[in-house]
């Protein structure tokens, strides 16, 4: 059995010495991915933890430099046009949030796995997929790395299953387009797949 003091030695060497992980909250739109990344850091700041929070300087939906759920619960962040600032910006740091990840280049990857190999504690939210259901930028090759990966849902708006997939519903080729409610919905697999035969029809009528 460990002494008092071997236990006070123990529990030190936790605090001074945190191992680095990488951990992701992914899904559709909708889903709370944001909430769930503001949720976590201020947790890291309520327990005094040095956190520094980075966004995409291309979104820009609710505000310029702040990472906003569409909730409405915001928090400060650093709008940043490449993942390489990053690394420049996290040093010194305990927690490092990245919101809207997919929009990032694919350098997120690897400087994801420097920061966790600092012992930084890094907390990523993105969406897995585009709205064609393909997967998005370094979202994949982030939850292969990470120590945890969260998928969370929205609720299908036609049947109210859990969401699969962000279906557009305008008219617009480009892969990023920024929107809300206005733009997009949540659709379960299937109703996604009737959505998408729908579109196909009128199209070649």
């Amino acid at each position: 059995m460990p002494t008092f003091a071997g236990m006070m030695t123990e529990s030190h060497v936790g605090e001074t010495h945190r191992p680095g992980r990488i951990e992701v909250v992914c899904g559709s739109m909708f889903s709370g991915k944001t909430e769930e990344l503001i949720r976590r850091l201020r947790r890291a700041q309520f327990a005094r933890q040095r956190v520094e929070i980075f966004k995409p300087a291309i979104d820009t939906r609710y505000s310029d430099e702040e990472v906003v759920s569409h909730d409405h619960n915001a928090i400060p962040s650093t709008p940043l046009d490449s993942s390489a600032s990053i690394l420049l910006l996290s040093s010194d740091i305990d927690v490092v949030g990245i919101d809207e990840a997919q929009f990032f280049d694919m350098g997120l990857v690897d400087v994801c796995n420097q920061l966790a190999y600092r012992g930084v504690r890094v907390i990523i939210a993105g969406l897995d997929m585009d709205y064609k259901g393909v997967p998005f930028g370094p979202i994949p090759a982030l939850c292969a790395i990470a120590d945890d990966v969260t998928k969370v849902h929205a609720i299908c708006v036609k049947c109210g299953n859990l969401a699969y997939v962000s279906h557009r519903t305008v008219q617009n080729d480009k892969r990023v387009l920024l929107g809300e409610t206005q733009e997009y919905e949540p659709l379960c697999r299937d109703c996604y797949q009737r959505a998408i035969e729908e579109e196909n029809k009128k199209t070649s009528q």
